[in-house]
């Protein structure tokens, strides 16, 4: 860029245009550039960019790494002879109503400076140049209070003048607006009370009939046990009937979309995110990369900076307070996204390039109804250990069986933590996330269908590894437990008016998919006792001299024991690809193992909703050893 070269002006000061092309759609835009002393090649390849985009000249200028946004808005400043604004102190900045929506699309702010008069400062548009010089012409004062400034200057004091507004609105919104979808009370009076009532009727049971009370729970137990196994079994079932249809892509102009990854003590994880990011197949000037970062989290945050993020990354700094979990960071950064559709990644997350060119053809393609696309989650480090191995059959068996079989039934879908694509205006509209639920992920799924929404899911994945240590494995499990916990308490406050919302079907599918994942870890360890006790009986006795109703527990038993391991396995295995099944190799032996383990962290879990219920414990996370060559193309079918 020619530095000190401004617009061609004729003997009035008014802007002409210079060598564009009469009746263009960017021709005053490239008549701009060209008099700010931009090549003609490269002023023909921005018009061919912008064409292609559906964007601005000056977009794809700014986005195109070969100018910096301070040197370009410079030389605009010097045109006009307004001064430059390349930091705004946001003290001089008044947290107004509606400020805001200059977050969205920069404009012009106030400027109230202590010792001089105040000043608007603008981000003048190229395409409004003429129009703007021709102004100046008539009202010469109005230069007088104008300055120029950039469009990040601008949005860095509008994040810092209102944070402690948007921060306390990301806390309390969504349980002053709507208080029966948030978890920040734990238990209402009324399940208070239930819960009472039930513990005193099995004590009254125990004194009254001692001996009725082990074969009534046992049978009442088992069958709950069994009606959360049916879920499963019915995924298992319809894996026949899954069919891969062609992956499409959007036609037409692309929207602006917004990608959120909400990111605390990550600076290890920086530069493999950055780069993950950038791989992203979508237009940079129509890519709007927020990473939210806690404030006081200075290693995190000077590792981003570090790394030179291009024009379409944004830091994001959440004030400290409390409750400190991922969705209040996502919700504060909500009121920042510019894009139609936004996508939710973690640090550790390597999405698939043509990821986000999926979701928008499938929004597209679907009624406005579809508020949200899950992307499938593929453990890349499977084979590194038991502990991976489970936790990518666990994965396999969730984002490639289940969550596709209730897709395609329009059923309720709790979604998982990262890849999830939403229609930004729907995510705004009911209220984004709980900050007080450590499953926002299934929390907000479930929201959406309550109010009339659904989800759906994509077959572009994303790779992530999984734990490797059975502490930080423990820790990661108790939350998503406990968040399960918080989901079911604020579904059930209101049996009946739940059931109005989502219908009799869903609601029973609802039941079975939390319910029966809770019952089934919490339970897993009687049941096995259960199970163990009837074989004593079945070894000391004829089996003529085994009551019938014995009999018949001890084959419910059998039929929830061996049938969790085998629908896990066969919903988890008979998902994955040939190259996985075959790292899964022996491993496929420690399902009983991963059972049991599951069971003490849903343990944990109840004492931790009782003792600590908004902690959020940090799972750690580390760079890939080597890049990952798996995922150059999308795995499994669309569903």
């Amino acid at each position: 860029m020619a530095a000190d070269v401004g617009p061609e002006q004729s003997g009035d000061g008014t802007v002409q245009p210079s060598g564009a092309e009469p009746g263009s759609a960017h021709a005053e835009e490239a008549a701009v550039l060209a008099a700010l002393g931009f090549s003609k090649p490269l002023v023909a390849r921005l018009t061919r960019l912008a064409s292609l985009n559906g964007t601005t000249l000056e977009a794809e200028l700014l986005h195109c790494g070969e100018v910096e946004e301070a040197a370009y808005y410079g030389a605009v400043a010097r045109a006009f002879r307004l001064p430059l604004i390349e930091v705004i102190d946001p003290a001089t900045v008044q947290d107004l109503e509606g400020i805001d929506a200059q977050l969205l699309q920069p404009k012009q702010i106030r400027i109230n400076h202590r010792h001089k008069p105040p000043q608007v400062a603008i981000v003048p548009e190229a395409g409004r140049l003429a129009e703007f010089s021709a102004l100046l012409i008539r009202l010469p004062e109005l230069g007088r209070g104008l300055a120029i400034t950039t469009p990040s200057a601008m949005r860095r004091a509008v994040w810092a003048a209102g944070a402690a507004r948007r921060v306390r609105h990301a806390v309390t919104d969504l349980f002053d607006r709507e208080p029966h979808y948030s978890a920040r009370v734990v238990a209402t009076g009324r399940q208070g009370l239930a819960a009472g009532c039930l513990v005193t009727a099995i004590v009254g049971l125990c004194l009254s009939s001692p001996g009725l009370l082990l074969p009534l729970a046992h049978a009442t137990l088992s069958f709950l046990y069994l009606a959360g196994l049916m879920l499963r079994i019915a995924a298992v079932l319809q894996q026949r009937q899954r069919r891969n249809l062609p992956l499409l892509m959007p036609e037409g102009p692309l929207p602006c979309y917004t990608v959120m990854v909400a990111l605390y003590r990550e600076a290890g994880m920086a530069q493999q995110l950055v780069t993950s990011l950038r791989r992203l197949d979508w237009p940079s000037s129509l890519l709007d990369v927020k990473l939210v970062c806690e404030a006081d989290d200075r290693e995190t945050i000077e590792a981003l900076k570090g790394l030179g993020l291009p024009a379409h990354f944004e830091i994001v700094e959440v004030p400290p307070c409390h409750p400190r979990t991922k969705p209040k960071a996502l919700t504060y950064a909500l009121a920042g996204a510019r894009g139609s559709y936004l996508a939710v990644y973690d640090a550790e997350d390597r999405p698939h390039p043509q990821q986000l060119l999926e979701a928008c053809s499938r929004f597209r393609s679907r009624p406005p109804e579809v508020a949200c696309l899950q992307a499938p989650l593929i453990i890349a480090n499977l084979a590194e250990n038991g502990v991976s191995t489970m936790f990518a059959v666990e994965y396999a068996a969730l984002f490639r069986g289940l969550l596709p079989m209730l897709s395609r039934y329009r059923m309720p879908m709790p979604l998982g933590g990262t890849s999830n694509h939403f229609r930004t205006d729907v995510l705004r509209k009911v209220g984004g996330w709980d900050p007080f639920n450590v499953t926002e992920d299934a929390d907000l799924g479930l929201r959406l269908y309550r109010m009339g929404y659904r989800s759906e899911t994509l077959r572009c994945q994303t790779l992530e590894d999984a734990p490797t240590s059975l502490p930080v494995w423990t820790g990661q499990r108790t939350r998503w437990f406990k968040g399960w916990l918080q989901t079911w308490l604020v579904m059930t406050r209101d049996p009946l008016g739940t059931t109005r919302q989502m219908g009799l079907a869903a609601t029973l599918v609802f039941h079975l998919l939390i319910g029966g994942m809770l019952i089934s870890a919490l339970l897993h360890p009687l049941i096995l006792a259960f199970l163990g006790y009837g074989i004593f009986v079945l070894i000391s006795n004829t089996v003529v001299e085994i009551p019938a109703a014995t009999l018949f527990l001890m084959l419910v038993d059998t039929a929830n024991v061996f049938g969790s391991y085998a629908t896990f396995l066969a919903l988890g295995v008979g998902s994955m690809i040939e190259t996985e099944r075959r790292k899964v190799g022996w491993r496929w032996v420690a399902v009983p193992l991963h059972w049991l383990m599951n069971s003490y962290a849903a343990w944990r879990a109840v004492n931790e909703l009782r003792t600590n219920p908004f902690f959020w414990k940090k799972t750690p996370h580390r760079p890939i050893r080597q890049a990952d060559k798996t995922g150059s193309r999308p795995l499994g079918p669309d569903r």
